[in-house]
């Protein structure tokens, strides 16, 4: 039994030892996923459609290789320097969000927006020459950061997923793109009088609008603001992006509040406002929702892009149970008597731009590294990844889930459980994108920092990987792993098609850790003829239902 995952030997101690114990521990997901099927959980509105994502689940592993359980592959889809269309634009480094949408509700051709996060100066830009980069270094740092819009579609006579380097809907969006500001902080003092600003980078996760356009979120800003001599107000928001209108005009909405942001999950209030769920992926930081002002009307398609500019942003009190609106009144209530407070928060501009320290201000709750949040297809439950906080010991992080009050996101009260701990016991570290398939099962990928793989406290994990977690029946909470990332490398945002027969992932930052770019710690993707490790989207097939 020794050698059985613990997240497997959770499940063995359920329903005995021996030979028919073992036989049902390598059977994979599938089984369990007929008991969730049969079950239904409390908060549950709508019961699992599928019975099905069958896997054996792999052990742990620090193979130089994307590892996936038997009867799976993938198809790598996209690598950095890849070129995307007929202008010549290559694909960006460091590749993290994805989003598929579909041509013509097809499941087999469609657009893939794909979110470039930072570069590594030893395969990008190069080192700074005097402690500076050069204009031309600074274009290379800018260009290849943002996003991608890449088509994709199966080739069935190769069995294989393929980019269309010819298509006429690829482009960059980048760190050179022009954006309009929308939103208070629009024109005022403290992003110096800016309605248009240069770009956008750190670009983490994401989500998609109920208006079928995609957020993507600037999250560690602060370093390329700095060495590509920008300003920093300018960056740290959602920008909104149309994958299929060039002429959309991309944007970013400083109603959403400006930290360092990892993903943005849309949903509807019951009185049919939209809701943005939001975290900030620093250690003791918030967790936030935007509420707009207005209400959703679906016939209006991408006008409703507006509502993103107007409404209530909040920040999560744990302790009490509520959220608490982020208004200028209230900070400079809280800011009465402290000059340099109330010298600094005049206008609602200043409260959505100084977003941490308002929150913080007003009673906001730190917490450990919030990561991705995601609403529950299934219910109106909010699951939050919050990764890890070394400084107070939480190594291995854990996942939350919140009920808002009466299952309305528009509440300003709830209540939250902590859904799955990180560590031995699970199998899993440092939980970070989340995503959901539709037999109610939970998908995260793990974010143990590249230089803390395989020591240490984090030894027993292996390299960085991917599970799956159900979220009700009996084995709600248990975590299985489906795959495990090459060296170095960590995996991100996982997208599924439609159909649930392909997913879309992101490796990233394969070989961080090499000095020597003739002696790399990886080469994958193991490209002939190259020894360069290349961040890249896949395309992993084999789903049975």
């Amino acid at each position: 039994m020794e050698n059985i995952p613990l997240n497997r030997r959770t499940f063995l101690t359920r329903i005995g030892t021996g030979a028919t114990a073992l036989a049902v521990a390598t059977s994979g997901l599938g089984i369990l996923s007929e008991t969730v099927n049969a079950e239904t959980d409390s908060l549950l509105h709508v019961k699992p459609k599928k019975k099905g994502f069958k896997f054996t689940p792999i052990e742990t592993t620090n193979k130089d290789e994307l590892v996936l359980p038997k009867g799976f592959k993938y198809d790598v889809v996209a690598a950095y320097g890849d070129v995307i269309n007929g202008k010549g634009d290559t694909f960006g480094f460091n590749n993290d969000f994805t989003l598929y949408f579909p041509i013509q509700n097809s499941n087999e051709r469609g657009l893939l927006w794909v979110n470039h996060e930072y570069t590594n100066p030893l395969y990008v830009e190069g080192e700074k020459v005097n402690g500076k980069y050069a204009p031309t270094q600074i274009e290379k740092l800018l260009y290849n950061q943002g996003g991608s819009i890449i088509e994709v579609y199966y080739d069935k006579k190769v069995n294989k997923w393929k980019m269309d380097a010819t298509s006429t809907y690829a482009r960059r969006v980048t760190g050179l793109t022009s954006f309009a500001l929308t939103g208070p902080a629009k024109g005022t003092k403290v992003v110096n009088g800016a309605t248009s600003v240069q770009g956008t980078f750190a670009n983490c996760s994401g989500g998609k609008t109920l208006w079928n356009t995609v957020l993507s979120c600037e999250e560690n800003f602060e370093e390329t603001a700095n060495n590509a001599g920008l300003n920093q107000t300018h960056y740290g928001w959602v920008i909104e992006v149309d994958p299929f209108d060039p002429n959309f005009a991309v944007r970013k909405h400083t109603a959403l509040g400006r930290f360092n942001h990892e993903n943005a999950s849309m949903g509807l209030a019951k009185d049919q406002r939209v809701v943005v769920y939001m975290g900030d992926d620093k250690k003791d930081a918030c967790v936030y929702k935007f509420v707009s002002k207005d209400k959703y009307v679906p016939a209006l398609g991408k006008a409703n892009s507006r509502l993103l500019e107007e409404g209530n942003l909040y920040v999560a009190d744990f302790k009490k149970g509520r959220w608490i609106a982020l208004t200028i009144e209230a900070v400079q209530k809280a800011a009465a008597g402290k000059p340099e407070l109330l010298e600094k928060f005049q206008t609602q501009g200043d409260v959505v731009t100084n977003c941490q320290e308002a929150a913080l201000l007003l009673g906001g709750t730190p917490t450990d590294r919030p990561e991705d949040v995601e609403i529950s297809p299934f219910d109106s439950s909010i699951f939050i990844a919050h990764t890890n906080n070394d400084k107070h010991g939480n190594l291995h992080g854990h996942i939350t889930r919140f009920i808002e009050k009466k299952g309305d996101h528009g509440a300003t009260e709830f209540e939250y459980e902590i859904f799955a701990a990180g560590g031995r016991q699970s199998g899993f570290s440092a939980p970070d994108n989340l995503t959901f398939d539709s037999n109610a099962n939970l998908w995260t990928v793990t974010d143990i920092s590249s230089s803390s793989l395989n020591q240490g406290a984090w030894t027993s994990f292996g390299n960085n990987g991917m599970f799956v977690i159900p979220t009700v029946g009996q084995d709600k909470g248990i975590a299985w792993q489906f795959a495990a990332a090459p060296m170095d490398a960590e995996l991100t945002g996982p997208c599924f098609t439609p159909n649930e027969k392909t997913l879309f992932l992101s490796v990233q930052h394969p070989g961080e850790e090499t000095e020597d770019i003739n002696n790399p710690t990886s080469t994958w993707p193991h490209r002939k003829g190259e020894k360069m490790p290349r961040p890249a989207v896949v395309a992993i097939t084999g789903f049975k239902f």
